[in-house]
C-alpha cells in the first residue's frame, strides 16, 4: 500500500478526522473547530499541494500542512451554514460558498471576508429551506461558475457571480445533489439527482438525461467524482435512498452508456455519499458512505481497500499528497 498521502474527512458533529498515511491512523482535530462542528465541505487547493478548506456550520477553516493542523478563517457566523465551496483555479484567492438558506457568496481574499451574490434562489421548497448542494468553476474559464441548489435546479455565471441564469433546458429534476465537470472536449458538465444523472456537453445550456434507472442497481443518485485527466472517467455514488442500508461505487467510462459496478471489498453499509479524487494521482480515489465507512483504491477503481476505522454520519472527503 502507498501511504505518501492525508485524508481528511469532514464528520456531521466530530468536525475534521485526519490521517497522515492513507487511513492507517487517525487524529480528531478538535482546535480550532467548535465543539459538534458539522462539516460539509473539504476542498484542495488548486494550486498549493497541502492546503485544504473545510466549510460547515460554524465557518471556514483552512489548514497548510495536509490535515495536520487548522485555523479560522473570518469570524464564526459571518455566513450561514456552508454546504459547498469552490476555489477558483486561476485565481485562488476567489472562493465560493454555497450555504443553507440557499445563497453563493464570493471572497476575493482566501475566504476572509464575503460578499453575497445576486441571484435568484427559491427560498421555500419541498425539503423547506433549499441550499446549494454544488458549486463548480470551469476549469478552462474561470469565469463560467455553476450552483446547485435542492430544491431549485441549476444556475450558472458567465462573469465570475456576477450575475447568474437559471438552467432549465432539459433538466426535468430540480433536486440537485452534486455537480462535476470533466475535462474533456467538448467539456461535459455533470448533474446527479435523487433518481437520476444529467449531462450537459454545451456547459449547461441543455442537458439530458442518463437513463440511470434501468442501469443502476439502487436507483438514489449521490455524489460523484471525475478521473483528473482528460479521460472523462466519472464515478458516482449510489443507494437506495439517503440513507438506507447498501450502497455500491459505480464507473462509466463512456458518458453513461454502460456502467460498471465496482467491487469492494464489503459490502458498504449505506449510500455512497461522496468520492474524491486528486490532480497529484489520477489512479487514486477516496470513496465513503453517509454512515461512517471509508474505502481506497490505487488503480481508478478497479479494485480496493476498505479503512479499518469507522466513523460517525461522513459528509465530505479530501486526499491531498504529504
Amino acid at each position: 500500500m502507498t501511504a505518501n498521502y492525508s485524508i481528511c474527512l469532514g464528520t456531521t458533529g466530530w468536525g475534521v478526522w485526519h490521517s497522515p498515511d492513507a487511513g492507517t491512523s487517525w487524529t480528531r482535530q478538535r482546535g480550532p473547530f467548535p465543539l459538534n462542528s458539522r462539516i460539509q465541505a473539504l476542498v484542495a487547493h488548486p494550486k498549493q499541494a497541502h492546503t485544504v478548506f473545510a466549510a460547515g456550520d460554524t465557518g471556514l477553516f483552512v489548514t497548510h500542512d495536509s490535515g495536520a493542523r487548522w485555523e479560522r478563517l473570518g469570524v464564526q457566523g459571518d455566513l450561514p451554514t456552508i454546504w459547498s465551496l469552490a476555489v477558483d483555479p486561476v485565481d485562488p484567492d476567489i472562493l465560493f460558498a454555497g450555504t443553507r438558506p440557499a445563497a453563493v457568496y464570493r471572497s476575493r481574499d482566501g475566504g476572509r471576508h464575503w460578499e453575497k451574490l445576486n441571484i435568484d434562489i427559491a427560498q421555500e421548497c419541498a425539503i423547506g429551506t433549499p441550499f446549494v448542494t454544488a458549486l463548480v468553476v470551469d476549469p478552462d474559464d474561470h469565469r463560467i461558475v455553476w450552483a446547485g441548489v435542492e430544491i431549485d435546479g441549476v444556475f450558472r455565471s458567465m462573469d465570475g457571480g456576477d450575475t447568474w441564469t437559471h438552467l432549465k433546458a432539459g433538466l426535468d429534476d430540480p433536486d440537485i445533489h452534486d455537480m462535476t465537470i470533466a475535462a474533456t472536449r467538448p467539456k461535459r458538465l455533470f448533474v446527479s439527482t435523487q433518481n437520476e444523472i444529467f449531462m450537459s456537453d454545451d456547459l449547461g445550456d441543455s442537458f439530458h438525461a442518463l437513463g440511470t434507472k434501468e442501469k443502476w442497481p439502487l436507483p438514489y443518485a449521490r455524489g460523484m467524482a471525475v478521473r483528473p485527466d482528460a479521460s472523462g472517467e466519472l464515478f458516482v455514488g449510489c443507494g437506495e435512498s439517503t440513507t438506507g442500508d447498501r450502497g455500491y461505487v459505480l464507473r462509466t467510462k463512456d458518458f453513461g452508456q454502460r456502467w460498471e459496478i465496482l467491487p469492494l471489498p464489503t459490502p458498504a453499509n449505506a449510500t455512497l455519499w461522496g468520492l474524491a479524487t486528486h490532480p497529484a494521482d489520477a489512479d487514486r480515489i477516496v470513496a465513503f458512505t453517509l454512515l461512517g465507512e471509508v474505502y481506497a483504491s490505487e488503480d481508478a477503481g478497479t479494485s480496493w481497500r476498505k479503512i479499518a476505522r469507522e466513523f460517525g454520519e461522513i459528509r465530505s472527503a479530501v486526499w491531498v499528497p504529504n
